[in-house]
């Protein structure tokens, strides 16, 4: 019994007594064989930090000024399954009543059809819960009880999907959004952000206030400070990387304020798997005229999740239990990652919507979507703002989506870092 106990370890002084023996009669292949596998290590090491090949190219700009997009087939192909659309229910035959008549206790889709309700439903059990199906939100045994928590808070969802797709599309186009953009068969969605702990020398030795030197998931794993999210997705913090006077000429631009910038960049090109170039020209970062149309898109994008933090997000807060709470007792909340899930459109550009006009308009007897929700707290443009600072949030040119001064820096809610 000891021997078969002891075995391994006679194993292993064998083996060490027989390096040693070689080593010593044989130095040289001992050398040479030790330098082979610090060369594989080496190898291996490097080759784990590249993109797995095949790489595509999309030229975005002009030849010669090197406005080129690389896409990682590889990575494409693993967010395929995911950026799949489902709930695709096939048309029904009206039944020319609404469901408000016909239903009880329905709030925000009373004018939908009847017929059409039902088909919404089924897709909405697909989007948010398909392994639960409608017991995720109803009482089974009551369906018009309000006694699950989640029914209510499904009705602010609707009225923020039918917000987005009334008030946003200069962010979201014609392809919309329905509650499987940010579910994707998840009853809470899986890319969302809270308040966290504040960084600190408790989190690192090496890490600042800012989080800084300690890699966070939330800045793609790079040192930059570890919340993107506070100052610019539900605060309206600046911007900015570098002024364009010299200090102390009203020029607030900081060395933090750029790492704070770089950091939310980085959340951009993770969550939408595109580098820089597929917003900016690279040679010239602040210059609206050389980038490309892209990047006014995502600047409606900062615009439309900071008002919907705000105006949708947080007013719910009560409505969770505390389980549902990041650990500072904030609600979850809403940023790139949340629809695009790695792709540079959520579902790859599908029209989504198309197939369900009701969550593109107010359906709860009002006129619009807009006095169904709560009113904005910031205006997309503020007059009395300050444009002396090269912002990479502040379109130059003005048209007709693009008058009067541009937003400023207006703090909406206290609380997590800013810049």
């Amino acid at each position: 019994m000891m021997r078969i106990l002891f075995a391994p370890f006679r194993l292993v002084a064998w083996l060490l007594t027989g390096t040693v023996t070689f080593a010593r009669t044989s130095p040289y292949k001992t050398a040479g064989a030790a330098l082979g596998i610090i060369a594989a290590l080496i190898v291996w090491g490097l080759a784990s930090t590249l993109q797995t090949l095949p790489m595509a190219s999309v030229q975005l700009g002009y030849r010669g000024t090197g406005m080129i997009e690389q896409y990682n087939l590889a990575a494409s192909k693993v967010n395929l399954p995911l950026n799949a659309p489902t709930g695709e229910y096939p048309a029904v035959t009206p039944a020319g009543t609404s469901s408000a008549s016909v239903y009880k206790n329905i709030q925000i889709l009373k004018t939908v059809d009847s017929n059409d309700f039902l088909r919404v439903m089924a897709a909405m059990a697909q989007w948010v819960a398909p392994q639960v199906g409608c017991a995720y939100c109803h009482s089974v045994a009551n369906m018009a009880s309000d006694a699950v928590y989640t029914k209510n808070i499904a009705r602010h969802m609707i009225l923020m999907t039918q917000y987005i797709n009334e008030n946003w599309k200069s962010h979201v186009g014609a392809a919309g959004v329905t509650c499987g953009t940010c579910h994707r068969g998840q009853g809470a969605p899986q890319n969302t952000w809270t308040f966290q702990l504040p960084p600190g020398g408790l989190h690192g030795y090496a890490a600042t206030a800012t989080g800084m030197d300690l890699p966070a998931a939330a800045a793609d794993n790079s040192s930059l400070p570890s919340d993107p999210f506070t100052p610019f997705l539900l605060n309206a913090a600046p911007i900015n990387v570098q002024g364009n006077t010299a200090l102390p000429n009203n020029n607030r631009t900081s060395i933090a304020q750029t790492e704070w910038t770089y950091s939310l960049m980085m959340h951009f090109s993770h969550s939408l798997g595109v580098g820089c170039n597929y917003c900016h020209n690279s040679r010239a970062f602040s210059m609206w005229d050389q980038g490309t149309p892209s990047r006014l898109t995502a600047w409606y994008g900062i615009e439309m999740v900071r008002d919907l933090n705000n105006n949708f997000m947080v007013p719910i807060t009560n409505l969770f239990p505390a389980g549902r709470l990041g650990p500072m007792g904030d609600v979850a909340k809403i940023n790139c990652a949340t629809c695009h899930q790695g792709a540079y459109a959520p579902y790859y550009g599908a029209h989504v919507v198309a197939l369900y006009p009701e969550l593109t308009h107010a359906t709860n007897g009002n006129a619009t979507t807009a006095q169904a929700a709560p009113p904005p707290k910031s205006s997309l443009f503020q007059p009395g703002s300050d444009q002396k600072e090269a912002s990479l949030s502040a379109p130059v040119s003005s048209g007709p989506l693009l008058s009067g001064p541009l937003l400023s820096a207006t703090v909406v809610q206290s609380g997590g870092a800013t810049p």
